[in-house]
């Protein structure tokens, strides 16, 4: 999901995003959330001894959201990264466009940062030993983004949109394709395409029982080319307890990986711990798991 609201020039980007927001897939696939009948997969589930922290359900027992742990049992922050391709971008990823980024991938695992990747059904379908290379590094953890990477509200930044009858399946085809590629542990979290959602999406989604995850620090990586200007936006955001969204697609977010190289060892200085979205959230449900 590639987020616009931030102060980094990129005029003109709404209608680009539309576009970088709909990658995800292998080339031959039909790749839309309205294609033939698939397996049902809700959120995985472990042995209770490690089943991962979610939040209790909203009211009327609506899929929980959370957007950043507590502010004050520490200086933690989990840096998040989407892993977009939507369900029509095939062709541009046959043609040569990279909706991956090893070398941000490479970064943190060189500067030992834990983090959490959203990534959508479609990209494990297109790169599936990096997915799978990404869910069996102990460093990170695989969340949900997704199959098509279309919207699940109208009105979302030019993205296409999933009818309310095929939100559930996208979400479950998702799942199938973590499956399929071999990335174990997905975590049973969702971040909503263009963090767009309503009470009806909420609703939609309670059989699948995942936790929503959104972020209170948009890093303003899409499109930005200023990868200074992208750190210090995360600089001057980041509290105890935030949650930063950021990507991992080379063609539509080219500056992340400079960006963490200095946002990184700025945040260690003044004392922050990186984690997963999973300790945050851990940590608001009082450490129940």
């Amino acid at each position: 999901m590639i987020i616009l609201v931030r102060r980094v020039a990129v005029a003109g980007a709404l209608g680009a995003l539309g576009a970088a927001l709909a990658a995800c897939g292998t080339p031959g696939a039909s790749g839309t959330p309205h294609a033939a009948a698939r397996p049902a997969h809700s959120a995985p589930t472990t042995a209770a001894s490690s089943k991962p922290p979610t939040l209790t359900p909203g009211p009327s027992g609506l899929t929980p959201v959370f957007k950043n742990g507590p502010r004050t049992q520490g200086k933690t922050v989990a840096l998040t990264f989407d892993a977009d391709m939507t369900a029509d971008q095939g062709a541009r990823a046959a043609a040569g466009e990279h909706f991956d980024n090893p070398q941000l991938i490479g970064a943190l695992r060189e500067l030992k940062v834990p983090a959490t990747v959203f990534m959508t059904g479609r990209w494990a379908d297109e790169y599936p030993q990096e997915a799978r290379a990404i869910g069996r590094d102990p460093l990170f953890e695989v969340a949900n983004h997704s199959y098509s990477h279309y919207a699940f509200t109208s009105d979302c930044y030019g993205l296409p949109t999933v009818s309310e009858d095929r939100m559930r399946s996208d979400v479950e085809r998702a799942f199938a394709a973590f499956e399929k590629a071999g990335v174990p542990h997905v975590m049973p979290y969702f971040r909503f395409p263009g963090g767009c959602y309503d009470q009806r999406a909420l609703r939609t989604l309670i059989p699948v029982g995942v936790t929503a995850v959104q972020w209170d620090v948009v890093s303003g990586d899409a499109f930005a080319t200023d990868a200074d200007a992208v750190a210090q936006q995360v600089l001057e955001g980041v509290r105890p307890g935030s949650v930063v969204v950021m990507h991992c697609t080379r063609s539509a977010a080219p500056t992340t990986e400079r960006a963490v190289r200095t946002i990184v060892p700025e945040l260690r200085k003044k004392g922050f711990r990186f984690v997963k979205v999973s300790e945050l959230i851990q940590a608001a449900s009082g450490g129940r798991r």
